[in-house]
């Protein structure tokens, strides 16, 4: 068993803290929340210190928000159905530009690891892909219709254009744009969850994504590409995604986020019941039906909901965690 150890409590927000997003350089991190307001972080000697609060992008809760690969720029999504996007070419961090579009609140943004694409998705059931045109203009790419219940999160692949996202609707999706067209289409169905599917991530090498429910589970999905030596059948060229392992047991409510770290490869998860899980998987496990254990838990990590967990992108075990307490925090894991 691992030890997760509290490192720091910050309490500045008011209200539910929604999301944290680390820097890239993991430095600095953003946190945003009930409070219509962005909080950037970093650090003063041994102390996390709010550096920026950004107050005039949303008029409603801002639900997520996240880096751009290059560390220059900032999004944010919020229950005023926009998008705002950040950035300090000024000097002081401004916002230059508003996507709008969808109809109702926007529940995540994630930008691709080129930085060139950005993608939004809604309680109006679509996702959006937009394309970063010339300076501060971004240009609506695809609507995507695929869903057919509020969608809860979107997350760009390390290492390509395929997008995922997660939704009320129990399944998760992928897309890639069409290179015959220039269209974006739904190039795989992910379905085994019972109940909303809140948060997905993919491993370092983007050929596993874990997804964690309302059914109390996280699944382990494992990319099989054509001609695969295992021989699992193939459609039309396009990969198939089939669920590994599904890691049962731990959590007692609904699991509303997890982090899958790209340094150590270990899972964390926000869940309900108050508690920070770290899932690791065991050794000499068999990838193609692979075995997580719960190494590391602490009970009560807030005193209400976890909505959120990041690993820090690079410091291997630290991790941020926000909560309906109002409350971040910062945990270092050690094995």
């Amino acid at each position: 068993m691992g030890k997760l150890d509290l490192c720091e409590t910050l309490s500045k927000h008011v209200g539910r803290v929604w999301n944290v997003a680390w820097h890239p350089k993991g430095d600095a991190f953003a946190s945003c929340g009930e409070d219509k307001t962005i909080r950037i972080w970093a650090k003063e000697g041994n102390k996390w210190v709010n550096k920026i609060v950004l107050a005039d992008g949303h008029k409603r809760t801002i639900r997520s928000v996240a880096w751009s690969p290059c560390g220059n720029y900032l999004a944010s999504a919020s229950f005023d159905a926009t998008t705002a996007i950040w950035d300090k070419k000024s000097g002081e961090f401004e916002c230059n530009a508003t996507l709008e579009g969808h109809e109702n609140e926007v529940k995540s943004v994630a930008w691709s690891k080129s930085g060139n694409l950005l993608a939004t998705c809604s309680r109006d059931k679509s996702v959006w892909v937009w394309e970063v045109a010339e300076e501060d203009e971004y240009e609506c790419a695809a609507v995507l219709n695929a869903h057919t219940q509020d969608v809860k999160k979107v997350i760009w692949h390390p290492n390509t254009d395929i997008l995922a996202s997660a939704s009320y609707d129990n399944t998760i999706k992928l897309f890639k744009e069409d290179p015959s067209d220039n269209d974006w289409v739904s190039v795989a169905t992910l379905t085994s969850h019972d109940s909303t599917v809140w948060s997905i991530a993919f491993d370092s090498s983007g050929t596993r994504l874990a997804s964690c429910s309302d059914d109390n589970t996280v699944k382990i999905w494992q990319e099989y590409a054509p001609n695969n030596p295992e021989g699992v059948p193939t459609v039309d060229n396009e990969s198939t995604w089939k669920c590994v392992s599904t890691i049962s047991g731990y959590h007692t409510r609904t699991i509303y986020d997890i982090s899958w770290c790209h340094l150590t490869g270990l899972i964390v998860t926000a869940c309900a019941d108050d508690t920070i899980r770290i899932l690791k998987e065991d050794q000499e496990s068999d990838r193609n039906a692979p075995n997580f254990s719960c190494v590391s838990s602490t009970e009560r990590s807030h005193s209400q909901d976890v909505n959120c967990v990041a690993w820090n992108p690079v410091v291997s075990g630290l991790l941020a965690s926000c909560s309906d307490d109002g409350n971040i925090k910062l945990w270092s894991y050690m094995e």
